[in-house]
């Protein structure tokens, strides 16, 4: 009866992991891409560093820059000619189109990227935002990053400091 007992809880043990585990699949549907991106500070004139520099918090008149790199499963990079398109969609429904291109004097890395400066009238709080790669066949394949309020892309109150 005992083992009868231990291997019901060890089953409903493994259901629930792999439940869990269903739950974070991070992207939709799974297994087409793979994507790796972050958000930094994007430059703009008359704005004090530093730049490009990892964050999630921004002020109003701040520029957020998106690198997004995504992979074919396997591994190959999916450029311009491998998808129609990539963009991000915030939280608040607003799309942004991103370019693939190289980055750096010579370019040293190529990825998917955009900026969007933050307007002045905009809500502060957490936005979040979701990756959406288009694929040739006009599939859309969706990415979204960690989904808790203080890690996700977020707008503060504040003034920006002016650059001396």
């Amino acid at each position: 009866m005992k083992s009868v007992t231990l291997s019901a809880i060890a089953l409903c043990a493994a259901v629930a992991g792999f439940s869990g585990a269903d739950a974070q699949i991070r992207t939709q549907p799974a297994g087409k891409l793979f994507f790796e991106g972050d958000i930094v500070r994007h430059a703009l004139m008359g704005q004090q560093g530093p730049f490009c520099v990892l964050q999630n918090q921004y002020r109003r008149g701040e520029a957020v820059a998106w690198r997004i790199r995504v992979l074919n499963p396997n591994g190959t990079v999916a450029d311009n000619k491998a998808l129609k398109g990539v963009e991000v969609e915030l939280g608040n429904g607003q799309k942004l189109p991103a370019r693939f291109g190289g980055h750096g004097m010579p370019p040293t890395d190529f990825f998917w990227s955009l900026n969007w400066v933050i307007p002045g009238d905009f809500p502060t709080g957490s936005l979040g935002y979701k990756v959406h790669a288009t694929m040739g066949d006009g599939s859309v394949v969706t990415w979204e990053p960690f989904t808790r309020d203080t890690t996700q892309l977020m707008v503060v109150p504040g003034d920006l400091p002016a650059k001396t």
